[in-house]
């Protein structure tokens, strides 16, 4: 992700609010859309993540979340059990996201075969 800060200053609250660059840079993540999906469900462990997301890493599982929850699209839970049971579920922001995230699949797959034409008229005119 760019190192560019997107954030501006919010006359309201004295913070910064995001603009639409940065929002869209933080959930279109490769691994934060996999991250949404699993959590709107319900609950979900860091292994049952780690296991649902082919090709992630922990390291890279560890910061998107840490992500997701300082923008507050996750809630993580600690259980004081022996280890610790740990569990992360999508806040009602994220899960109106996910509502637009299937309407952009939606649109993807309706327009899947248009793309792959487009792309081959396109390519064989560039060649």
């Amino acid at each position: 992700m760019s190192q560019r800060n997107d954030c501006v200053p919010d006359d309201a609250g004295g913070g910064e609010a995001c603009t639409v660059l940065e929002a869209l840079g933080r959930v279109s993540g490769k691994w934060s859309i996999g991250v949404l999906m699993e959590t709107t469900r319900g609950p979900v462990r860091f292994t049952e993540l780690e296991r649902a997301i082919t090709g992630v890493s922990r390291r890279m599982l560890t910061l998107t979340l840490r992500n997701l929850e300082r923008d507050g699209l996750l809630v993580r839970t600690v259980y004081p059990t022996v280890p610790p049971k740990v569990e992360y579920v999508a806040t009602d922001m994220a899960r109106e996201l996910y509502d637009h995230l299937l309407g952009l699949t939606e649109w993807a797959e309706r327009h899947r075969a248009g793309i792959a034409r487009a792309r081959a008229v396109y390519d064989s005119a560039a060649s």
